[in-house]
């Protein structure tokens, strides 16, 4: 059992013990532990700095970690210098980016998560069956910019179910929708029956193929805050993933937070509670969760489970410039 730090604390009457229920699984995807590791690892072997495109994942500890050991973000290739070593974040790239990589000539290791590069390769077929493609996505999202970039010909963004109402199609036009890999599952299973209902010729992936690890997060959210009288969800606000996890909470009427870390824990949440859940999107670390706790634990003391779940074992395989460790120099690279 934690028990609370001696020393001032704030003052909740939250009884004598405190229940914290983990989610399983929570935190890292295998996505995300690849492209931290193609960041690290090239770091290791190509010296300090490593330039990498947009952020690595979406969280604020892993960048600032990644920093400390000799990692530069950059949003645009062109604050990239001449011949340094430069990575593709996780959300993957539009082709401009890569064709001017290959242009200047720069040393390229593409972190791509790979259910992100089976989105892109599902688009490129569907236009060269001469489809017309729906991207079903949230605006602005590094994956969508990258997305959009990857595919040839039309292709139209829908964020919503009014969306579909709105689109200046005609209805037996040949269309084919792909999917945002940190989606919400539900609402993604209503646009896509939106779609359908309207458009006589329409072709695409189950919602099933929604990326993995999102579903069991948001699944085992879903069983947590059946249990819980606080969800709290570790991660940061521009990973859509976790908003998606706090939202769950919200809509099964669980007072729901997203933070960042256990600093950003408002004692005050836990006036009346007895249950706390918490879980972690997938750029989240572990440590985040401990940190949680850690606050939570200077309050009252608390009693730590954590619900079954699915076991995740999925591995993704490295670059193939990170294979090789006799490698002594990045080959050029053009990502899927």
């Amino acid at each position: 059992m934690y028990q609370p730090e001696s020393g001032p604390s704030d003052t909740v009457d939250v009884g004598t013990k405190l229940r914290v229920i983990l989610a399983a699984p929570r935190g890292f995807c295998a996505g995300v532990v690849r492209a931290i590791s193609i960041v690290e690892q090239a770091i290791e072997r190509f010296g300090a700095p490593v330039y990498v495109r947009h952020e690595i994942v979406h969280n604020k500890h892993v960048v600032q970690q990644l920093r400390d050991k000799g990692a530069i973000f950059v949003d645009h290739l062109s604050d990239v210098p001449d011949g340094v070593t430069t990575v593709f974040s996780a959300h993957g790239v539009p082709r401009s980016v890569v064709s001017e990589a290959k242009h200047r000539e720069l040393p390229v290791i593409d972190a791509t998560c790979p259910l992100v590069t089976k989105v892109h390769v599902q688009g490129r077929r569907y236009g060269k069956a001469g489809r017309e493609l729906l991207l079903i996505g949230h605006r602005g999202h590094a994956e969508v910019e990258g997305t959009m970039g990857q595919v040839d010909g039309p292709i139209h963004l829908v964020q919503s179910v009014e969306d579909v109402a709105a689109l200046d199609l005609p209805n037996d036009l040949p269309l084919a929708y792909i999917t945002q890999t940190t989606l919400s599952v539900d609402d993604t299973r209503g646009i896509i029956a939106a779609l359908r209902a309207r458009f006589t010729d329409l072709k695409g992936p189950d919602v099933s193929e929604i990326c993995y690890a999102t579903q069991n997060r948001q699944t085992a959210a879903r069983d947590l805050a059946e249990v819980s009288d606080l969800l709290i969800v570790v991660g940061s606000a521009t990973s859509s993933n976790s908003s998606r996890l706090r939202e769950i909470g919200e809509e099964m009427g669980v007072p729901s937070y997203l933070i960042d870390d256990g600093s950003d824990f408002d004692p005050a949440w836990l006036a009346g509670v007895g249950t706390v859940g918490i879980t972690a999107g997938a750029s989240a670390p572990d440590e985040l969760v401990d940190s949680v706790i850690a606050a939570i634990a200077k309050i009252a003391p608390v009693e730590v489970s954590q619900l079954d779940g699915v076991v995740e074992t999925l591995e993704f395989s490295m670059p193939p410039q990170l294979r090789n460790r006799a490698a002594s120099s990045v080959h050029r690279s053009t990502p899927a």
